[in-house]
């Protein structure tokens, strides 16, 4: 996947360049909170990444909460023409409409 780094224990962030400051910003993504961390290089990345994991999973431990946001369900909305045209797809791959977009959302996601 491009523009994103892999930590231990599963943690993905995702990477940006911010030209004002001329630095990379990494920011954790599907947490129950904040964590974000700043460098110049990948390198950088890597360790200011474990430096600001660290810490944000040793406070989540303090506080006794799920370092991780509650994942499941979401409503999509789909114009009626979108809508119409996606059952038909799911029905002729012999699927429900949802098991249709969660292939088709599982094999964007490996991108």
């Amino acid at each position: 996947m491009k523009n994103t780094m892999q930590f231990y224990g599963g943690y993905k962030a995702v990477i940006t360049y911010n030209q004002e400051i001329g630095m990379f910003r990494g920011e954790f993504v599907g947490l129950n909170g904040g964590a974000d961390f700043y460098a110049k290089d990948t390198e950088g990345l890597q360790r200011e990444g474990q430096t600001s994991l660290k810490v944000f999973l040793r406070m989540c431990e303090e506080d006794g909460v799920s370092p991780k946001k509650p994942q499941g369900k979401f409503a999509l909305r789909l114009d009626p023409e979108t809508y119409y045209d996606a059952s038909v797809a799911a029905a002729a791959h012999g699927l429900s409409l949802n098991q249709w977009i969660t292939k088709a959302v599982q094999e964007a996601a490996r991108d």
